[in-house]
């Protein structure tokens, strides 16, 4: 069995242990080296972060959508020239929680703005470090200060947390794939993503997107694992004897406890796009087995993830996956929209990494 990082049992082990003790610091250095960074769901490899540029324009579209809020302005270019800048944020709920809102921008605002440029100089395609309207009202990628309540049961808003290195962008290189998945990955585009079409995969592909998830667990029978700014939320049933439903992307998911871990046997699949990871599909064979556990005294979320199917996979694979706990809130509910959710193919992505 392969691991994502290549690491025997105990190596994960060793990963984890490691994990623990970076704590709250570790957490609170990285969302500042993301904040910096605007890292998403895309990586960006078209901006130059040493190329940091400031622009003075006029907002011309604010659109407050999936995947991406995206700003488009007029302004000059370094040659002078007045085009239309594109401007791709986070997606909302992360805008939420560093102070922005639906309405923090409006047509025709004044706005000065920094950010990375894009490596082509024809291209008007820019990051985003700050924002300051024409009446001093300053916006900012970086995430407030916030006071957070540890999980003793699982439940709470989580995260992605990259302590484990892995962002999730490209589809892995070291996986035994099938000449069927192998031939995706070589021609592997971001230009494919589901999202692209505003559909969403299921997991465990589902679960290693940016976006927050809530656990929760309504009465002694039911876990639901609702990802923001999906349709409908991941129900875990703790009657293993439960017969499955219909098929589907999310598949059907059964439950139990092994002392504080919660384990997760999915199956009843659909073929899925991405179904198992970027760039790599997954048929209805798919079978995934799911390890849920607190660490950092209940501010961090490991989850193992072994998946298999026959269709993509030689053997099984396992993805070793943390997300960090959030404040609670309630799930953000946003429109994905064809238009916004092209949009950042503009950065002209490179197909590998």
């Amino acid at each position: 069995m392969l691991t994502l990082n290549s690491k025997s049992v105990d190596g994960r082990s060793n990963e984890r242990s490691i994990g623990r003790h970076f704590g709250v610091w570790a957490r609170c250095a990285f969302a500042l080296l993301v904040a910096v960074t605007l890292s998403a769901h895309h990586s960006h490899s078209s901006l130059d972060r040493n190329n940091i540029q400031a622009h003075r324009g006029t907002v011309t579209k604010y659109d407050w959508r999936m995947p991406h809020v995206f700003i488009k302005a007029m302004a000059p270019n370094p040659a002078g020239e007045v085009v239309e800048y594109s401007i791709e944020l986070l997606h909302p709920p992360a805008m939420m929680e560093r102070g922005w809102g639906k309405d923090s921008l409006k047509v025709g605002d004044q706005i000065t703005w920094e950010g990375a440029a894009d490596k082509d100089p024809d291209r008007a395609f820019s990051g985003l470090n700050w924002l300051e309207k024409s009446d001093g009202t300053r916006l900012a990628m970086a995430k407030r200060d916030e006071v957070l309540d540890p999980s003793t049961d699982l439940t709470g808003l989580w995260v992605r947390d990259l302590r484990g290195g892995k962002a999730h962008y490209y589809p892995p290189s070291d996986w035994p794939y099938t000449k069927m998945a192998q031939a995706l990955v070589d021609n592997f585009d971001e230009s494919q993503n589901p999202q692209v079409s505003c559909q969403n995969p299921g997991p465990p592909k589902a679960t290693l997107l940016p976006y927050p998830m809530k656990i929760s667990r309504p009465d002694d029978k039911t876990v639901f694992l609702d990802y923001e700014l999906r349709d409908a939320p991941r129900t875990i049933y703790l009657d293993r004897n439960l017969p499955a439903g219909k098929p589907s992307s999310l598949g059907h998911s059964v439950g139990w406890f092994e002392g504080d871990t919660l384990v997760v046997e999915t199956t009843n699949f659909v073929a899925d796009r991405w179904g198992i990871h970027t760039g790599v599909d997954s048929s209805d064979q798919k079978h995934l087995l799911e390890r849920y556990s607190l660490s950092d005294d209940g501010l961090a979320l490991e989850i193992q993830m072994i998946v298999t199917d026959p269709v993509y996979l030689t053997e099984p694979v396992t993805i070793d996956y943390f997300m960090a706990k959030l404040s609670d809130r309630e799930l953000v509910d946003v429109e994905c929209t064809l238009e916004n959710a092209r949009l950042y193919l503009e950065a002209g992505l490179s197909p590998k990494q």
